[in-house]
């Protein structure tokens, strides 16, 4: 789920649309179409990479984790700029007219870097302004707020599952040109929409409304709501370290050491790499209305002891994700043998359990516990974790081909679990004042 800050007065509230007012509809195509996108990008990037432009695997590795962690920095920047000096919409706009150019301009080959720098720093400036906007279609105490963020995220997850079957198969089938052009395609039809049905969204907050501050906290309390989001934020970053290998040293470990083969009617098929990136995204888009309909009956106990305590097991989910994919190099043996994809599907369904559990409990915590008058600069901070994840991330797969792969994956199994004992802990000191 993205980030949701303030809301200025709710627009077209007489108005629905699936029991919704129609802006959410507009919104979640243009998220869809951005999604599809970013990720269509990124299912190709570091094959194209290393089989196209014959970079070596740890420069693709540096490159992957530098981009990956630029578009999720630009969104502090991008926020602030939105909300000083552009306006959501405008915001909206240029980011995503600088990302359709970025995905564009991915065909050539000389412009690989100005291309990745233009989607890295479009996609801050369109990230924060479009999320608060789905905040701005309801008054604060509808109900309907809580179900229009999961639908939200599930059109974030909608794109990143049709990325890698339509990007991906015309990258690896007919060329990773146009693969990345079928990207730039699917930003534009999401900057239309948007352009065709702006009347439908939020006015853009008037100058006089950021003045209206509610009433301050109390010092202690705020000081351990600020105390606990930096701690709780520092350990997405450890979580992300393991989760972000997904779509890089895991790309080159489905392609060079997964059997991909499937005898079919007597024919015998080979399974696209990138089509096992759309695993994740499908089994979100079927777990998030079922982990919804699960925390709503048990939302009276929703602390935030409790949320740290489900962020703690979701982490030891992930790292026996990991763990798996221990088991499965050790099946491959030293001389780097093919094994079945049945340990990929088990690393991902185990990979996105704990995700479901890590990454909305955090957002979650982010919106509850963040003092109002710094929201912004929170969910900024957020962004940082998953900036500092895919950083850390990219500078540990250049090491890919230096260590055993058991051993590499070995270590994204620690990071997660040093960060479930460091929830857990955090969880239970929390909790210990109310014995």
């Amino acid at each position: 789920m993205r980030a949701v800050g303030n809301s200025s007065e709710p627009a077209a509230r007489g108005r629905t649309l699936f029991g919704h007012p129609p802006g959410l509809t507009v919104l979640f195509a243009t998220q869809m179409w951005a999604e599809f996108s970013f990720f269509g990008l990124q299912a190709l990037l570091v094959y194209y990479m290393t089989k196209e432009l014959d970079f070596s695997q740890a420069k693709s590795s540096l490159i992957y984790g530098t981009y990956g962690a630029a578009a999720f920095f630009s969104p502090f920047f991008g926020g602030l700029i939105a909300d000083r000096w552009l306006g959501r919409t405008p915001s909206v706009i240029i980011g995503c007219t600088m990302m359709m150019f970025g995905h564009f301009a991915m065909a050539f080959e000389p412009l690989l870097f100005p291309a990745l720098a233009l989607v890295a720093l479009g996609n801050g400036l369109f990230l924060p302004p479009l999320a608060i906007q789905v905040g701005g279609l309801y008054a604060d105490d509808d109900p309907r707020k809580a179900y229009a963020y999961s639908a939200y995220y599930m059109g974030i997850n909608l794109g990143g599952l049709l990325a890698p079957l339509v990007c991906g198969t015309l990258g690896e089938l007919y060329g990773w040109h146009w693969g990345f052009a079928a990207a730039g395609v699917g930003m534009a039809i999401g900057l239309t929409i948007y352009l065709s049905f702006v009347r439908l969204l939020p006015p853009e907050p008037r100058r006089a409304e950021f003045a209206a501050e509610e009433a301050p906290e109390e010092g202690p309390a705020i000081r351990q709501h600020v105390a606990t989001l930096v701690l709780m934020v520092a350990m997405v970053v450890l979580f992300r370290i393991g989760y972000e290998q997904s779509g890089n040293v895991i790309a080159l470990w489905v392609s060079d050491f997964t059997d991909r083969s499937l005898d079919l009617f007597g024919s015998r098929l080979t399974i696209p790499a990138t089509w096992f990136q759309s695993i994740n995204p499908l089994l979100i888009i079927v777990g998030t209305p079922i982990l919804v309909a699960f925390w709503k009956r048990r939302r009276a106990q929703e602390t935030t002891s409790h949320l740290l305590r489900r962020m703690a097991v979701g982490c030891v989910i992930a790292a026996l994700a990991m763990f798996v994919m221990v088991l499965a190099a050790l099946d491959s043996g030293a001389d780097g043998a093919r094994v079945s994809s049945l340990w990929v599907f088990a690393y991902f369904f185990l990979l996105t359990v704990g995700e479901l559990f890590v990454i909305p409990v955090g957002l979650t915590l982010v919106e509850s516990l963040a003092p109002v008058r710094f929201a912004s600069m929170a969910m900024g901070a957020w962004y940082i974790a998953k900036f500092l994840g895919s950083l850390l991330a990219g500078f540990m797969g250049a090491y890919w081909q230096v260590i055993p792969p058991w051993t590499f994956f070995s270590f994204g199994m620690g990071s997660t679990l040093l960060a479930a004992i460091c929830l857990a802990s955090m969880a239970y000191w929390l909790a210990k004042p109310s014995r």
